[in-house]
């Protein structure tokens, strides 16, 4: 079973598709990472699912039923925009309306619960307008994991985050997967960071899903390259084009392309007067396989 599907899924603003006949699929257990430049589609997309938008057109299904199903909808959790919590209040008083709002049966347990969860609890009395923003995010997650839903789905939460920041909500978001079997629909800008916890993707582009792919099949797809540091860059970089296909610079490093054997490349720069102090095999990122794709569709 899948957490989410969708099928054919269209919303228009005024003549205008920011969802255009989109499909997804995101595997129960999934960290899904949601790809896409800025006006792509991914908030609606999100807004969709959750209720808060009513498609033109499609179908979403969430755990195999319907999403407007009041017992699915009890189990989705999320964080689009904003938490919505209270300036002036605590960060466990905000807790406890939801929980209220939600009509948990034992609130301070399952407030003390999704605080731990979020590395929150040592700062439950704060005022939330005191809460740096990385605070404020985790409050927000903490919001959408009462009542322990099965699919969490979070809108650039990582987004401004400083890097211990960034580290934290990774360790949490892995922990909501791996310990509380809840799924996380998860979209972010800072694709190096999402690359450390997704487990797959879905890459979107004027409101179209252009592909899908997993963590483990992107990285066997990934392109192999070797960055090579030698004392006359610009004469290397001349010999290494007539032998391989693509060759290009970056910073303090040649990367020669779709290269396996780092031990051939030294002996044929050698042979031609050029020796290599520095040498290392490496793949592409996401963030450079998102970038390639995107200049692949834009040829296209």
């Amino acid at each position: 079973m899948n957490a989410i599907e969708i099928r054919n899924l269209s919303k228009s603003f005024r003549g205008l598709y920011a969802v255009d006949n989109l499909n997804m699929t995101v595997p129960v257990g999934a960290i899904y990472g949601f790809i896409g430049e800025n006006g792509s589609g991914k908030s609606t997309t999100e807004k969709l699912i959750c209720g808060h938008l009513v498609a033109d057109g499609g179908e979403i299904k969430l755990f195999g039923k319907d999403y407007t199903d009041p017992g699915v909808r009890v189990r989705v959790g999320a964080l689009i925009e904003n938490t919505g919590c209270f300036p002036g209040s605590s960060v466990w008083d905000n807790l406890m309306m939801q929980a209220i709002n939600l009509g948990l049966k034992n609130p301070d347990e399952e407030i003390r619960r999704v605080l731990h969860t979020v590395r929150m609890i040592e700062h439950s009395k704060l005022k939330f307008k005191k809460c740096s923003l990385g605070m404020k995010q985790r409050i927000g997650i903490a919001m959408a994991l009462l009542g322990n839903p099965a699919l969490l789905i979070l809108d650039e939460p990582i987004n401004g985050l400083d890097t211990d920041g960034m580290r934290i909500m990774r360790e949490i978001l892995v922990d909501i997967t791996q310990n509380y079997n809840c799924t996380v629909l998860i979209s972010s800008h800072i694709l190096g960071e999402l690359e450390k916890i997704a487990t797959h993707y879905g890459i979107i582009r004027q409101g179209k899903m252009i592909m899908e792919i997993s963590a483990k099949e992107m990285d066997s797809r990934a392109r192999v390259f070797a960055s090579i540091k030698t004392k006359d860059m610009k004469g290397a970089k001349a010999v290494l084009k007539d032998k391989y296909a693509q060759v290009k610079e970056e910073e303090e490093y040649l990367r020669v392309y779709d290269v396996n054997d780092t031990e051939e490349i030294v002996e044929y720069l050698l042979k031609h007067g050029h020796v290599v102090s520095e040498i290392k095999k490496n793949k592409i990122g996401l963030e450079e396989y998102y970038i390639e794709l995107m200049s692949q569709k834009e040829e296209a």
